[in-house]
């Protein structure tokens, strides 16, 4: 039996570490939230139980209208995923094939890359104009993609990106622009106002992070009727279960837990952030609920090999967190997700453990 000529040489998306045994580890690898989802979810879900012979809404319409309300938008401009992972799928499935294109910066979610090639669609990688990870809204304009995936805030770096930037790349690419948010919650701005006067761009969203939803695999977009309409088409028909959908509703409805809950993860990367500096560690501002810091050794050594060896100094101390060795933008630097306070008391005391060994033995 053969598989298609595009997948002989197809790599899966690889993601971050999930260990077997939870036990001690810490787990800052992944971008989770570290705390649980709203009591509330519990109480939904448990009742969705006795119903899992019947299928779910097949649009997920308690859902739209629920998030339609959020945001000031129409249900129509509105649609529901199975995880955002979905949705991006459904924009490749949709706007790409072996002559519409698709872009993305470099480096990015390593996802779009995957979904591309599943397609056989070609992919432009447009890079960074430096090491802040700055872009050329001209660059994206200009590439010849038909669809063109935009991670704002960024993943891995944190950084976000101005309402005014995203606008003018919006304005002047011909083709679809998704604007991925999937960390938007953390961040300031959002570009959700360009919903009212640009028709082609599609905000992606996800409950994973923000609210505590990872485990069950619920995203959203918001777009022009007529995108929305065109992701309905190929579309799964019953593509969130009842227990996902219950989740969401229940999770969207306590805005004051979530509302807790991020004021703690982002106390915690203040205090993260200007720990990082006062030991003179390149940290790129983030927006998100991780931190990317660049560590240098007692000596203020930088380099991959630092970065690896601090890596695999928390490894060895069950302490996960992200390196990504494979692009001369991020092999310096180490990606950390914000856990609880006690979970970033260790991971600093872990740190200086590596910095400083001869004052611990």
């Amino acid at each position: 039996m053969q598989v298609t000529k595009r997948l002989e040489s197809h790599q899966s998306y690889s993601p971050g570490v999930q260990p077997d045994s939870w036990g001690s580890v810490i787990k800052l690898n992944t971008n989770e939230n570290p705390y649980p989802p709203s009591p509330s979810v519990i109480e939904a879900v448990t009742k969705e139980i006795s119903l899992l012979n019947l299928y779910p809404n097949p649009a997920s319409m308690p859902l739209r209208d629920k998030i339609s309300q959020l945001f000031g938008l129409d249900k129509k401009q509105v649609i529901i995923g199975n995880g955002s992972d979905d949705l991006l799928n459904l924009c490749v499935r949709s706007f790409s094939d072996d002559k519409l294109k698709v872009g993305m910066l470099d480096p990015s979610y390593s996802l779009y890359k995957t979904l591309v090639n599943v397609q056989g669609a070609n992919l432009i990688n447009i890079p960074f104009i430096d090491d802040e990870f700055t872009f050329d809204p001209k660059a994206i304009s200009s590439s010849g993609a038909n669809l063109f995936f935009l991670t704002s805030p960024h993943a891995p770096s944190g950084r976000s990106f101005s309402l005014q930037t995203l606008k003018k790349t919006a304005e002047s690419f011909p083709g679809l622009l998704v604007i991925d948010e999937a960390y938007a919650d953390f961040a300031a701005e959002t570009a959700l106002p360009l919903l009212n006067d640009l028709e082609n761009i599609l905000i992606t969203r996800t409950l994973s992070k923000s609210y505590s939803l990872a485990g069950l695999r619920l995203g959203f977009a918001m777009g022009h009727p007529s995108i929305i309409a065109q992701l309905d088409q190929v579309r799964e028909v019953y593509n969130v279960d009842r227990l996902a959908q219950a989740a969401a509703l229940a999770s969207l409805n306590d805005q004051n837990y979530f509302s807790i809950c991020l004021e703690k993860i982002l106390e915690q990367r203040q205090r993260l952030t200007n720990q990082f500096e006062a030991m003179n560690w390149r940290t790129i501002p983030s927006s998100t609920n991780f931190v990317f810091t660049q560590p240098c050794d007692a000596n203020g050594v930088i380099g991959e090999k630092i970065a690896l060896s601090l890596f695999e100094f928390l490894l060895q101390r069950k302490i996960l967190v992200r390196y990504f060795p494979d692009h001369p933008l991020t092999n310096t630097f180490l990606r950390i997700s914000i856990g609880k306070p006690e979970e970033m008391t260790i991971l600093m005391d872990s740190i200086e453990k590596w910095k400083c060994p001869e004052k611990h033995l």
